[in-house]
């Protein structure tokens, strides 16, 4: 019987931080591709708590076990930037007056290593000949009461929504949780809930499952 390697990789999202075991988006969505693909997909979860794109593209650089486990995949999910603007936000706190200057930069930086991140995804993945899925986990805003941080969050989403096409998509999870903040997510108010990583499953399942059938 046919099986897919289904690799999550990025941050604490894709951990599952904040839920009870079984509940992070990653094994939910394992669960659903199973049933949408009818057949085995195993997970192999390489995702790191507070990992930010410098981080994340450190490791695909660095480590051949990365390369090696994506060579492999059939579905492959992306969670990452989140912290890299929890970051700047926390840096720039400390500086009101140089706050947007330092979110920007952030910003920039976050999208020079998302696009790094992606070309070595694909490349890679092009390389071969066997059908495979991309998908990126779009950002909701932690800090909904930040205008600045609104404001980086819809910008990096449009820019990583830039990435779709026949083999990638994006899963745009922003206004599901804007003013849904209470329901979704955990007692830390960063992190999703169960409900929060459900929704993001449910969104990944949404995009469908490309030439994989």
């Amino acid at each position: 019987m046919m099986t897919d390697l289904y690799v999550a990789i990025g941050d604490s999202l894709t951990t599952g931080f904040g839920a009870l075991p079984g509940n992070g988006f990653v094994p939910v969505y394992r669960r659903m591709a199973a049933g949408r693909l009818r057949r085995e997909v195993i997970s192999n979860n390489l995702g790191v708590n507070g990992l930010t794109t410098a981080g994340l593209k450190q490791r695909l650089q660095g480590y051949p076990m990365y390369r090696q486990a994506i060579g492999n995949a059939e579905i492959i999910t992306l969670s990452i930037g989140g912290n890299d603007l929890i970051r700047a936000a926390r840096a720039s706190s400390g500086q009101p007056g140089n706050a947007t200057a330092l979110l920007q930069q952030a910003l920039q930086e976050c999208k020079r290593n998302f696009a790094e991140i992606m070309a070595m995804l694909n490349h890679w993945k092009g390389a071969g000949r066997s059908p495979y899925i991309i998908r990126v986990v779009g950002l909701y805003n932690p800090y909904p009461q930040v205008e600045a941080a609104t404001d980086w969050v819809r910008q990096f989403n449009r820019y990583a929504s830039q990435c779709s096409s026949r083999d990638c998509g994006f899963a745009s999870i922003y206004n599901e949780f804007a003013g849904n903040e209470r329901g979704l997510l955990s007692i830390d108010h960063v992190h999703p809930n169960g409900r929060g990583y459900r929704v993001i499953a449910d969104k990944l399942n949404g995009l469908g499952y490309g030439r994989l059938y």
